[in-house]
């Protein structure tokens, strides 16, 4: 028997005209393999998998979407009322990800899974056009890379962000991104467009500078260096970004010497503003991290049991000491004052001619999907909320 489930109706039906990588010129899709329906398949989407290296033990569920712009909900504290999320799932790999349990929801486990199988909703762009038209549609501020990365590598082939940017452009709505993706750059004109008729709010995610740490905790994602470099060309652009320095990881980037460091090559990209966050571990990413924990760093798990205890977030004197360790540096590096030749002083959004409002910190929510979204504020305040 074929019960009901969350991914009812999600079918995509038609085959993909494209089966190249046009960047590559590699054929992405085997004639056998193509249109596969696995069993999870039986309530919707089309599974497909890729044979170049760079995806090579990836699925992607290819779902038509019902919605995609998300009421968040009213309990939450993020400083933003609405979402977008084209993807479910992140080849980052990063092994604190918050959005871990939102996998769980697909009936797929938060750990390997969440790495190799993900979600792509292929008619993202259409529906956000279709939002930004209606007659209910208030034109509130919608934060996107808040749940997993809209610019992960997966959006290299999908190409979903040009067209949900051009419609957010074309209806003059505000919105922000956070991203620890480079792909961001391939972009970079369309921001600039949107960001002469409406606000525009953009930060890059660098949580540590340290390589080998890197390489184990997030080994899917660009090096940290690069990111910065992105955040770099974003402000040369005229185009304002920060950074969330997150997470933290206690024991393992948070001594004085690696803080400076970091905020020193943060402040050195010309970052804007930094505002730092501290690992937090909720259920389906407390047991993947500690997995990792346990292999990686046997000699921290009774330190992370008396830090942590049986809470999700660090002591609030630990995470108000990190806090104030950044914000001294984030003055003593010179971050957001102007430099010559990073475009601080630009600005490029006028004053907008609409009743159209962003919603202010208290009045706002957090994603269900989500369910623990790495905080990104509306561009107007060009901050971020530490929770």
């Amino acid at each position: 028997m074929v019960s009901f489930m969350r991914w009812d109706n999600l079918r995509l039906d038609d085959q993909l005209a494209a089966d190249q990588d046009t960047t590559a010129g590699e054929t992405l899709f085997p004639a056998e393999r193509r249109d596969v329906a696995l069993p999870l398949i039986e309530r919707g989407a089309v599974a497909r998998t890729f044979d170049t290296p760079g995806f090579r033990g990836m699925t992607f569920y290819e779902v038509q979407a019902k919605s995609i712009v998300n009421r968040v909900p009213e309990a939450s504290r993020m400083p933003f009322r609405w979402t977008i999320n084209p993807y479910r799932g992140c080849q980052h790999s990063c092994v604190y990800c918050y959005a871990r349990k939102s996998h769980s929801y697909l009936e797929l486990d938060t750990g390997a899974d969440f790495d190799t199988k993900v979600v792509v909703k292929v008619n993202a762009p259409e529906l956000t056009r279709k939002k930004m038209t209606s007659a209910s549609w208030q034109g509130e501020h919608i934060a996107m890379g808040t749940n997993v990365d809209c610019y992960q590598r997966a959006e290299g082939r999908y190409q979903l962000m040009p067209g949900i940017i051009s419609a957010l452009k074309d209806a003059a709505n505000p919105f922000s991104i956070l991203t620890k993706g480079t792909l961001i750059l391939r972009d970079i004109d369309l921001l600039a467009e949107a960001a002469e008729v409406t606000d525009v709010g953009l930060n890059v995610s660098v949580g540590f500078i340290d390589k080998e740490l890197w390489r184990s905790v997030e080994p899917g994602t660009p090096a940290p260096a690069r990111r910065l470099e992105a955040c770099a060309a974003l402000n040369e652009r005229g185009l304002r970004c920060g950074v969330l320095m997150g997470p933290v990881v206690p024991f393992l980037s948070d001594s004085p010497a690696q803080l400076d460091a970091a905020v020193g090559q943060i402040a050195a990209a010309g970052a804007t503003h930094v505002m730092p966050i501290v690992l937090h571990l909720r259920p389906g990413t407390r047991e993947w991290y500690f997995r990792w924990l346990g292999a990686q760093h046997p000699e921290l798990v009774g330190r992370y049991l008396d830090l942590y205890g049986r809470s999700a977030y660090a002591p609030k004197s630990y995470q108000a000491k990190i806090a104030g360790q950044v914000r001294e540096l984030a003055d003593k590096h010179g971050i957001g004052r102007p430099r010559p030749g990073l475009g601080h002083g630009r600005r490029l959004v006028p004053e907008r001619p609409t009743a159209k409002t962003l919603q202010t910190p208290e009045q706002a929510s957090g994603d269900p999907a989500s369910a623990d979204p790495m905080p990104v504020s509306p561009a107007s305040s060009e901050q971020l909320t530490l929770l």
